[in-house]
């Protein structure tokens, strides 16, 4: 090694190895460096950095609460009544965690037939689907009805740490599908099989109201119900049938009802034609004689009247006047004949006739 290289290494050793070393051949293993030793102060900070991250990666002391969810803090086994909001949060590792719970509105049906279940790509922001079997209830006399419902819910957020810590995570079952199928039950075996299609709005008003006051009793109020709807009744198919005849029967009924009812319209617009007509007749008849009476008293006013005005010195004259006619009539015609009658407004009759003697001639010619 050239002379200039060993001064610079012998300048880099330590000066105090010198004093202690025996020979040269054993120096080697007391002159070991802290490679740290030249990066500084800087170093443990990197250290406790790197610490943290790998603490916080293993033990992810935080959570992230979404939108319509809220958390409830669990603290050495106790809940905290204060549900948590949306956004991050921290909690310490082993003494406490954080649980997310959906607030969403939930759906719970209760059918035999089977449909695709939605939102399965976006379970973890779904408030729930939940499917279950048709409700099996006895009626009134004993019959199996199956009742096809659906009914929407959501947890109150006010109230979930509460209700989660009295009710647990199976809370669904223990409040809204026991209080749902008991309400059921209750309403439906008041009726008979014949009687759920008929008072079928009724009972689902009824489903209704007795289910959102089961649940509105609870203490806190834990879960908030949005809708009950009941979507079908499955009776059984004897049942069905019966109902069918029965509907048939009725509508025949019906028919020969509004069979009858226009027969009696008919019959009834044909006797008030024939009133009407009658009614005319009468009219036209009265019409008639009122006529025929007025005339008549119009007549005998008239001739009251005339009798009245007639004086001897009036008949005289007619009487002139008529002779003076005859005599005209006499000179036109003298074969006429009078006959003379005695009194009255025309006391001579005169006819135009002729001779024996003229109406031979006459034949004649």
């Amino acid at each position: 090694m050239p002379a200039d290289m060993n001064d610079y290494f012998k300048k880099r050793k330590p000066s105090n190895t010198s004093d202690n070393s025996g020979s040269g051949g054993r120096s080697g293993g007391g002159n070991f460096e802290n490679p740290l030793n030249n990066m500084g102060k800087g170093a443990s900070w990197i250290f406790i950095i790197i610490a943290i991250a790998f603490a916080l990666f293993v033990l992810k002391p935080f959570t992230i609460i979404n939108s319509g969810e809220v958390g409830i803090k669990i603290t050495t086994g106790k809940f905290e009544q204060e549900p948590l909001g949306a956004g991050l949060h921290f909690f310490v590792p082993v003494l406490q965690k954080i649980i997310p719970v959906n607030t969403r509105i939930r759906l719970i049906t209760y059918s035999n037939i089977r449909t695709s279940e939605l939102g399965d790509e976006y379970r973890s922001l779904e408030g729930g689907l939940k499917r279950n079997p048709a409700i099996t209830v006895l009626d009134k006399r004993g019959l199996s009805v199956n009742i096809d419902i659906a009914v929407q819910y959501r947890l109150r957020a006010e109230t979930a740490p509460a209700t989660i810590e009295k009710w647990g995570t199976s809370w669904e079952e223990k409040i809204i599908n026991s209080k749902v199928r008991e309400v059921v039950r209750d309403v439906v075996g008041q009726y008979t099989a014949e009687q759920l299609p008929e008072m079928r709005n009724q009972i689902a008003a009824a489903i209704e109201v007795k289910v959102k006051e089961s649940v509105d009793t609870l203490m806190n109020q834990p879960v908030v119900l949005e809708s009950v709807e009941l979507r079908t009744i499955d009776l059984p198919p004897k049942i069905k049938e019966q109902i069918e005849r029965v509907q048939i029967a009725k509508q025949d009924v019906t028919i020969a009802e509004q069979q009858k009812e226009k027969a009696k319209q008919e019959a009834q617009r044909a006797a008030e034609v024939a009133r009407g007509e009658a009614e005319r007749n009468r009219i036209e008849a009265q019409g008639q004689a009122d006529k025929i009476r007025i005339e008549a008293e119009e007549q005998a006013k008239a001739n009251k009247l005339i009798s009245g005005s007639l004086t001897p010195q009036l008949i005289e004259l007619e009487q002139i006047k008529t002779q003076a006619k005859f005599n005209e009539a006499l000179k036109v015609n003298k074969d006429a004949q009078i006959f003379l009658t005695p009194g009255g407004a025309v006391p001579n009759i005169w006819v135009d006739a002729k001779g024996k003697e003229q109406k031979t001639l006459s034949a004649q010619q």
